[in-house]
């Protein structure tokens, strides 16, 4: 799998060009100090499991710091023009509808991730650079850490500006079952004759 970032005829989008449209590019992006997921397999793949989104299907997830999911929607992108000022106000209000805001905070707690369901390759586009440009501030505007941007392609998922990746899941294929995208509970061992009987009612 090849990773890298489209031609100049997408790349070289003049300063004033970006800020007209609220793009952000990958340099900017880069040096925004936005926060690497620890399993960034395991996220995109519980995202994929819940959503399962199809092309031009946008995901937009609130992580703890232990990088659990507390609250995700999707939707279908309806605009054909990459201007993050219009996706920022998409984005601002799903996050609205489906958690708190945490402004009452000094400190961001709570990290927002957006996975983006789209046609072509997993090079960055223009489009691309609208949504990071929305996450940045509709996190902002709702007290939240800005963080990975994720393309979701037929070729598998990226994390843009960070060059990690995977084959699968892609946006052709079938969702995991959601109990193996997530790690499932341990059972708390025990001793004696209780868990004897537990062993042996677990057996039938």
């Amino acid at each position: 799998m090849t990773f890298g970032f489209a031609p100049s005829s997408a790349a070289s989008l003049s300063t004033s060009a970006a800020s007209a449209n609220r793009v952000l590019e990958p340099a900017e992006w880069a040096a925004a100090g936005i926060p690497l997921l620890g399993s960034p397999r395991e996220v995109v793949s519980g995202l994929h499991a819940r959503h399962r989104p199809g092309p031009a299907t946008a995901v937009v997830a609130v992580l703890d710091p232990d990088e659990r999911v507390r609250a995700s929607a999707s939707f279908t992108r309806r605009t054909s023009s990459a201007d993050g000022w219009l996706l920022r106000n998409v984005l601002l209000d799903q996050l609205r509808r489906v958690i708190p805001h945490d402004l009452r905070r000094r400190t961001p707690v709570r990290t927002a991730v957006l996975l983006y369901c789209r046609d072509g390759d997993a090079r960055w586009t223009e489009e691309d650079g609208a949504w990071m440009w929305g996450l940045r501030d509709a996190c902002t505007l709702h007290g939240l850490r800005c963080g990975a941007y994720i393309t979701l392609t037929r070729d598998g998922w990226q994390v843009l500006g960070e060059g990690r990746g995977g084959r699968h899941p892609s946006a052709g294929s079938a969702p995991e079952p959601f109990a193996t995208s997530a790690a499932p509970p341990r059972i708390p061992r025990t001793g004696g004759a209780a868990s004897e009987v537990l062993r042996r009612a677990a057996a039938r």
